[in-house]
C-alpha cells in the first residue's frame, strides 16, 4: 500500500511509512490545499529533522513557529497551526506511547473505538475523525469491524467525497468536484 495524496513521491512515501506523518496531515487539512496540508510533514521534517512525536511536542514554541513560516509555508496559519500540530503530538507522546498508529491497533480496536480514540484527540472533530478513519479503512489497511459505519458517510465504497477516496489525479479531481458541488449546495 502507498498513498497517492499530494502528488509529491516522497511526501506520499513518508505519509505511507509514518502514522504520525499521516496522523499531521490529516491534522492540517483545514483551509488550505489537501495536498499542501499533506505535504506538511515532509516539510516539518526536513526543517527540524525530525519527526516524532516527543520531539515535536518539546520543541520551542516559537521556533517551531518558525518551522512554519519558512518558505514554502507548512499551513496559511502558522501560529495556531503550530500550536495545534504540537498539542497532536503531545497527545501522542502523552497517551499512546509516541506511537500515533496504536491509535488504530493497540487492543485491536474496532470502527467505533478508534473513531472515539480520534476525537479525543487535539483539532480532530466529528468530521475529520470520520474523514481519517475512512482513509485508514480505505487506504492504509485498518480493517476493524464497523469501520465503514462508523466513518459514514466517508466510507462509502465508490465514493468521492474526502481525502480518503484520492489514490490518483483522477480520484482528485472527483473529489474537488464533489467539495465544489457541496459548497454550491451549502450556498443554495
Amino acid at each position: 500500500m502507498t498513498l497517492h495524496i499530494t502528488g509529491d513521491a516522497d511526501a506520499d512515501q513518508l505519509l505511507t511509512d509514518d502514522p504520525l506523518a499521516l496522523l499531521i496531515g490529516m491534522l492540517l487539512d483545514q483551509q488550505i490545499a489537501m495536498e499542501t496540508a499533506f505535504t506538511g510533514p515532509k516539510k516539518i521534517r526536513e526543517r527540524t529533522g525530525e519527526l516524532s512525536a516527543s520531539a515535536l511536542a518539546a520543541y520551542a514554541p516559537e521556533a517551531f513557529v518558525e518551522v512554519f513560516r519558512q518558505t514554502p509555508a507548512v499551513h496559511r496559519f502558522p501560529g495556531s497551526m503550530a500550536g495545534r500540530v504540537q498539542a497532536l503530538c503531545e497527545a501522542v507522546a502523552t497517551d499512546w506511547d509516541d506511537d500515533a498508529a496504536a491509535i488504530w491497533t493497540k487492543g485491536n480496536p474496532d470502527g467505533a473505538e478508534v473513531l472515539s480514540r480520534l476525537k479525543k484527540l487535539p483539532g480532530f472533530g466529528e468530521q475529520k475523525a470520520k474523514i481519517f478513519l475512512a482513509l485508514l479503512g480505505k487506504q492504509y489497511g485498518y480493517d476493524g469491524d464497523g469501520w465503514r459505519e462508523a466513518s459514514a458517510p466517508y466510507g462509502e465504497e465508490g465514493s468521492f467525497r474526502s481525502v480518503a477516496d484520492i489514490t490518483s489525479p483522477e480520484s482528485l479531481a472527483k473529489v474537488r468536484e464533489h467539495k465544489k458541488a457541496m459548497k454550491a449546495a451549502a450556498k443554495g
